[in-house]
């Protein structure tokens, strides 16, 4: 698949993901942000204005033959320039730019300190796109138990484990559909999470039951036999099933689609566990498998019923 950028960018690739074991949806990530980069370098170089700089054209532009001494032509304003175009006329968010700004600058670093084929490494003074700090969205406690009592059909079983097992273990999407069969021992559950990091999530009563439910009619004749959860093709189950699947039963509890997605129920297992359960952050960090404490710390946001509890509880309010 990436017979369409330089060697260069291919040797950049393998070195993220051999040397610094970088995940296939890291490298992919790298892949994609590298070749729009370079695409819209090319054409801007190449003297087209920027307003006449289109998605199709982006699309069609081959970046393949971009030797050595393009990349030693590319300078900072240059990719202010491309920075300007994906904000301003792209609209691309703020968690993109930062994106492609990474990518870049392990891009250049690796081309000037390793490769030693740039003099000057032009993303030296690239400064990152500020990012706004957001509180998560979370379901609350009655919302999480509405979700689960929303959950009905041929699938039920598959459907509440899935449900289940992102509500009380917070795990990530890439994460829920890697589970293999041989991955639960006992009340225990490894999972491999980014960075190909292995760790073990302890399963509760819930997750228990859900899983032997689960496994008593999950079918037989399967294509994927180490696959946990299988699809109605009898594979491994694929993310956009299981985004399509909470959508729907979003929707039966009465929520808003729009709003939750399974990256909001690891949100809300996050939430929950800090809340009721008094998790420490060190403990919910190793829960949900962050390499950076300061990650964990979204999560333990105070909300809107504490606050108005603290208030009510000032002596004053009596007054």
């Amino acid at each position: 698949m990436y017979d369409d950028i330089p060697d260069y960018m291919k040797e950049f690739l393998s070195y993220m993901q051999n040397i610094k074991n970088r995940s296939a949806n890291t490298i992919r990530e790298y892949y994609y942000d590298l070749r729009d980069v370079f695409r819209f370098l090319k054409l801007y170089k190449s003297k087209v204005k920027i307003k006449d700089i289109t998605p199709e054209l982006i699309n069609e532009t081959d970046i393949s033959d971009l030797d050595i001494e393009f990349l030693r032509k590319v300078d900072l304003a240059d990719l202010y320039e491309y920075l300007n175009f994906i904000s301003n006329i792209r609209s691309d968010k703020a968690t993109t730019r930062a994106r492609k700004v990474a990518a870049l600058k392990s891009f250049f670093n690796f081309m000037t300190f390793k490769q030693k084929v740039l003099d000057k490494n032009p993303t030296v003074e690239l400064e990152t796109p500020k990012l706004s700090k957001r509180l998560p969205k979370y379901l609350t406690l009655d919302e999480s138990k509405a979700l689960l009592h929303s959950i009905e059909g041929k699938h039920e079983k598959r459907d509440t484990c899935i449900i289940t097992l992102f509500l009380n273990c917070g795990l990530r999407l890439s994460e829920l559909v890697s589970i293999n069969m041989k991955d639960m021992k006992d009340n225990v559950l490894t999972i491999v999470g980014k960075g190909d990091k292995e760790r073990s999530v302890y399963l509760n009563n819930a997750c228990q039951k859900a899983i032997s439910e689960y496994i008593a009619v999950r079918p037989k004749d399967v294509k994927d036999h180490e696959a946990l959860f299988i699809s109605e093709r009898g594979t491994r189950i694929g993310r956009r099933t299981i985004e399509m699947m909470v959508k729907k039963y979003i929707t039966l509890a009465g929520l808003d689609p729009k709003k939750y997605s399974p990256h909001k129920l690891r949100h809300t297992a996050a939430t929950l566990m800090h809340k009721y359960g008094n998790v420490d952050i060190r403990s919910l960090q190793q829960i949900l498998g962050h390499e950076s404490i300061s990650t964990t710390e979204i999560y333990t946001h105070i909300d809107s019923e504490q606050v108005k509890e603290a208030l009510e509880s000032n002596p004053l309010n009596d007054m």
